[in-house]
């Protein structure tokens, strides 16, 4: 028995650990999907829209979103870019009107 807890212990230690590395990926992946949006290279922006269009709505997002749009040379990046931005204030709207309908 005093084995069995023993690797069941370490068994869910690992699988922390585990995770946290995970999380950790996924956060430097985020960060450098968010820096590429700024590339001089349209397909790095194109796959940063690409990975940012898959994140729920925030307001930091939008707001990065917006200066993106002021900022790129091509139409198509820029379009592709207000519909995500148009996606994300449908979305933050829908969760304001929710929010306010569970208070009353």
């Amino acid at each position: 028995m005093d084995k069995r807890v023993r690797t069941a212990g370490l068994t869910v230690l690992a699988a922390a650990a585990a995770g946290a590395v995970a999380a950790m990926i996924i956060r430097g992946q985020i960060t450098r999907h968010q820096r590429d949006l700024f590339s001089p290279r349209a397909f790095k922006r194109l796959a940063a829209l690409g990975h940012i269009s898959r994140e729920p709505a925030s307001v930091d997002l939008i707001r990065l979103l917006r200066d993106f749009i002021a900022w790129e040379p091509r139409k198509m990046l820029r379009e592709r870019a207000q519909v995500i931005v148009d996606r994300m204030l449908e979305d933050a709207e829908r969760l304001r009107v929710e929010a306010s309908a569970e208070i009353a």
